[in-house]
């Protein structure tokens, strides 16, 4: 029986690779989820692509500023915990966009879709708060357009986050996935990056494919975060 409490306390270095299920216990729906964000959309990825904001900014800033943000949800007890792992002997490479990670207290994340929190102007790059970006998308100064600073369908990944995401996978020698089914890509395929003899485990409420001698925990991740 595999015991993840023990395996984290052998372990040198732990990389936890988080999806949307880390945050559904601060409020935050699953994004694919019956009832989540997509539910009532018959393209999600038409709503987040790079080309409904470049030729429909106006309904790309409506679709996401009402149903993207959670300004009230707070960190749970899975951010916590792996908060103070890391901060002492890890990494955390998270799919989420919430911010929730570095609010619950963890010092080495990296984002790999990037933030809703930071919004910039496409034309000159000047930064706004979120409160300020819910309001309008438009920039009055240059005529620019706000956007938010996160990995639009047919967006490549930035390579300092591939290379920032591939260390801290290559460095672990537990890697633990928690809350994501790991079908998006490149996300999943960071896997390929980990070392040989690396202990690979996954908590999820149902089993995910994942590599031979990988180990299930099948359950609640509060429950089991909240047990470490």
């Amino acid at each position: 029986m595999f015991d993840l409490k023990q395996a984290v306390a052998n372990a040198h270095f732990v990389t936890f690779l988080t999806g949307a299920g880390v945050s559904t216990a601060s409020g935050i729906p699953d994004y694919r989820s019956k009832g989540g964000l997509y539910a009532d959309l018959a393209s999600p990825e038409e709503a987040l692509s790079i080309e409904n904001l470049q030729q429909h900014h106006l309904a790309f800033h409506d679709w996401v500023t009402k149903k993207m943000y959670y300004p009230d949800a707070k960190p749970n007890v899975i951010h916590e915990k792996m908060a103070q792992i890391t901060n002492a002997k890890g990494a955390i490479v998270t799919q989420n966009v919430d911010g929730l990670h570095q609010r619950g207290g963890a010092k080495h994340v990296v984002e790999f879709h990037g933030n809703l929190y930071r919004i910039y102007c496409q034309t000159c790059g000047q930064q706004i708060d979120y409160q300020t970006y819910l309001q309008s998308d438009g920039h009055a100064e240059d005529g620019g357009i706000f956007r938010p600073d996160i990995v639009l369908y047919g967006e490549p990944i930035k390579p300092d986050v591939i290379n920032a995401a591939v260390e801290a996978v290559a460095k672990a020698d537990l890697l633990v996935v928690v809350g994501t089914s790991f079908q998006v890509y490149p996300f999943a395929g960071l896997l390929q990056m980990a070392q040989s003899d690396a202990v690979l485990a996954a908590v999820n409420r149902e089993p995910i494919s994942l590599p031979a001698g990988a180990h299930m925990v099948v359950g609640d991740a509060t429950t089991v975060f909240a047990a470490l």
